[in-house]
């Protein structure tokens, strides 16, 4: 692929690789606009999905900054080029009044901090994408971050997410870590157990060979 080809296309390109031999990507960041070219490879190679995004922002901007492939966009252009068919995030906290016409234009399903403490949990049934921004947990957890958000999700309850899921997780991203904002590499050590914890459940909850028809 030519030096000057587009990032995005180039990220695409390269989980679409993955998928095509089999695996289960699990992409680490950096920027959260990464997510609307990794959807775009599995929708192109495998349809659509559910999403489960968790994050303190849900990333609806139609643009942000004049730039519509901004990190608070990403979820924009996912839901309105169809690529999953359901979007669930948990742990919103900064919604504003357009963002909120973005939710029910797309019918996303919002589960911010307020309605978490309270008790409102989310229903899934369909193997399932997970993205989790880092700044969904609270900054005394995980200061590393570029927008720090107070209130947010402990360590404990985005395990308890994971650990839960009682559908198959089909792909991953772990993003927005800062290693400028990280205090004693807090941050660092919190986002290896979540990916350690995803790639623990992706294990659980794939279908083995013999639970597959025709598998041996």
């Amino acid at each position: 692929m030519s030096g000057d080809a587009n990032p995005r296309e180039l990220i695409e390109a390269s989980v679409a690789a993955l998928l095509d031999k089999g695996a289960c990507p699990i992409i680490l960041g950096g920027d959260h606009s990464i997510s609307y070219p990794i959807l775009r490879a599995f929708h192109h190679g495998q349809g659509k999905l559910d999403i489960l995004h968790i994050d303190a922002h849900p990333d609806l901007y139609d643009a942000f900054d004049g730039d519509r492939y901004s990190h608070a966009c990403q979820f924009a252009r996912i839901m309105e080029e169809g690529l999953a068919n359901k979007l669930v995030q948990v742990g919103i906290r900064t919604m504003n009044g357009h963002q909120r016409e973005q939710a029910e234009r797309f019918c996303v399903e919002v589960i911010t901090m307020r309605e978490w403490v309270r008790g409102k949990r989310f229903d899934l049934r369909q193997p399932v994408y997970l993205s989790i921004d880092l700044d969904a947990i609270d900054p005394a957890f995980a200061p590393g971050v570029s927008h720090r958000e107070p209130g947010g999700l402990s360590v404990r309850d985005v395990l308890d997410i994971i650990q839960n899921l009682s559908v198959q997780i089909i792909g991953a991203d772990v993003v927005e870590y800062n290693p400028h904002q990280d205090l004693s590499s807090a941050t660092a050590a919190v986002a290896a157990k979540l990916v350690k914890e995803i790639i623990g459940q992706v294990v659980r909850t794939t279908p083995t060979n013999a639970s597959k028809p025709g598998g041996q």
